[in-house]
């Protein structure tokens, strides 16, 4: 058994990540759990997450700021589809603003955390600055997404030794890197490469994007108009709600649309499309994807800027598969050849749960496969950690919002009643496993032996419908019959 930690180092919670997940958490406990000592620990130097990490061209936001902001500090850019810097720097701003940085340890990376029954206490692993510590706390946020920081996917093409230019992946995009006047192939047709290739078009390049199949494209103002009008007549707090709510619902109603009448919503997404490339001879092969919306996440081109610089020429669009890379470029399976001086993979990410942290329960490792996930924000089996894990169809935000105030009504909960730990109990027999995420996207097809699953029913389902979620997260009781308290070394009480 670990050594207790120090008694200086021993936290009521710990935050993973700084990132919007890990503020918006620490933003709830500072102001409805004031009692309670907490740190995040963040692994890089910086706030921010994945707007931190992300740095290529062109970087936004694939959502509307009023919903990916936080709610108790309303977002009050002027773009409602934000650069990701604006971003990095809003997270950064509220962190300040709310004394939440204070708290944060850079650099300190958890490899391990050790649950005990017997003292209710998770002990964490932590490296620092080259040496390694352990520190005791009672509760975990997980606030580190789903995504592997250290790298994104890269499929290993055939030939791509012979190639002579140079390849770069977008979560790596290396801050020297000069485009202009360069022959740019970007491949991939996701949130990432229909961003990439109008910022490189700007930039000076010419840019070829290399789709091996068409994505929903829909494209969007940058600008609220309904958002600028409540901030000019109402106070900033009411106003932010009333944006966020309205945000909220216009895309559940989007989404809900789809899911009920995919065909329309494709022939409304691809009549956008036509009106904007007017001139396109093969539109419907390079815009018509092989799924239905929302079966994957819809691509957002705020003030149509893809459209614009496929007009202009600077770019264009070849859709096909890739039979291998050569010297000068790539060489597609129809047997046309893509010239390049710079090959962009904006081939998608690969899913990490729980920031690669090996998380154990009284010595037996977790497995995440064999768990389901409780109200989308707990792992079945598994005492005082809480996953931040936010909506597919929606802002991250929106999601991790809720789940913070309700680790808060949970932790005074315990607090109340004497309690020292809350475990969802394992699903009756008869509630079927789903995968986690309902997407057909390569990223989650690739990781599904590797995360945890949904349910065929509540508490275990995860629902994509912000507004029901609310109702549940927010003021739905506690005491379920599957969330269980427990004291310190007992069973039940």
């Amino acid at each position: 058994m670990s050594t207790p930690a120090p008694a200086e180092l021993q936290l009521d919670v710990a935050i993973i990540g700084a990132g919007i997940s890990g503020i918006d958490a620490a933003y709830h406990l500072q102001r409805r759990c004031p009692d309670r000592r907490y740190v995040i620990f963040e692994a890089r130097g910086a706030i921010g997450g994945t707007w931190d990490l992300f740095r290529y061209p062109g970087v936004r936001s694939d959502s509307d700021m009023h919903t990916l902001g936080f709610p108790f500090r309303p977002w009050r850019g002027d773009k409602a589809i934000a650069d990701g810097g604006d971003i990095r720097d809003y997270i950064e701003d509220t962190a300040r603003a709310f004394g939440v940085d204070r708290h944060i340890r850079f650099r300190h990376r958890i490899v391990r955390a050790d649950w005990s029954s017997d003292t209710a206490r998770w002990t964490l692993t932590v490296e620092v600055d080259g040496s390694v510590t352990t520190i005791a706390c009672r509760f975990l946020f997980m606030g580190c997404g789903y995504y592997d920081y250290a790298g994104g996917h890269a499929p290993d093409f055939d030939g791509q030794a012979d190639f002579t230019g140079r390849i770069v992946h977008p979560q790596h995009w290396p801050q020297d890197l000069d485009v202009a006047g360069k022959r740019v192939a970007v491949i991939g047709s996701g949130a990432t490469a229909v961003t990439l290739v109008p910022a490189l078009a700007a930039r000076g390049a010419q840019v070829t994007m290399v789709q091996r199949s068409p994505s929903h494209i829909v494209s969007q103002p940058s600008r609220d108009r309904v958002a600028k009008w409540l901030y000019r007549l109402l106070p900033e707090r009411v106003a932010g709600r009333i944006a966020r709510w309205k945000s909220a619902a216009l895309g559940l109603a989007a989404y809900q649309f789809a899911r009920r009448w995919p065909r329309r919503m494709e022939a409304l997404i691809l009549k956008g499309v036509r009106a904007e490339l007017p001139d396109m001879a093969e539109v419907d092969r390079h815009f018509t994807p092989r799924y239905d919306p929302w079966d994957q996440r819809l691509c957002l081109v705020p003030d149509s800027d893809l459209f614009a610089a496929l007009r202009s020429g600077s770019a264009t669009i070849v859709t096909d598969t890739i039979r291998r890379l050569t010297q000068e470029g790539i060489e597609l399976s129809s047997g046309e050849r893509v010239d390049a001086d710079i090959i962009v993979t904006a081939t998608g990410l690969k899913l990490h749960l729980l920031g690669g942290i090996a998380l154990a329960i009284d010595g037996r490792p977790f497995v995440p496969a064999d768990h389901l996930i409780y109200r989308g924000m707990m792992a079945s089996g598994v005492p005082n950690l809480v996953l931040a894990l936010g909506y597919t169809n929606a802002s991250w935000t929106l999601k991790i919002d809720l789940v913070a105030r309700r680790m808060c009504r949970m932790l005074n909960h315990m607090r109340r009643h004497g309690y020292d730990s809350c475990t969802p109990l394992p699903p009756a027999a008869d509630v079927e496993r789903r995968p986690l995420l309902d997407f057909s996207s390569g990223y989650v097809v690739r990781a599904a032996d590797i995360t945890p699953a949904q349910g065929s029913r509540a508490p275990w389902r995860l629902r994509q419908n912000y507004f029901l979620d609310y109702a549940t997260l927010r003021f739905g009781a506690l005491g379920d019959g599957v969330l269980r308290f427990a004291r310190a070394g007992s069973a039940r009480d």
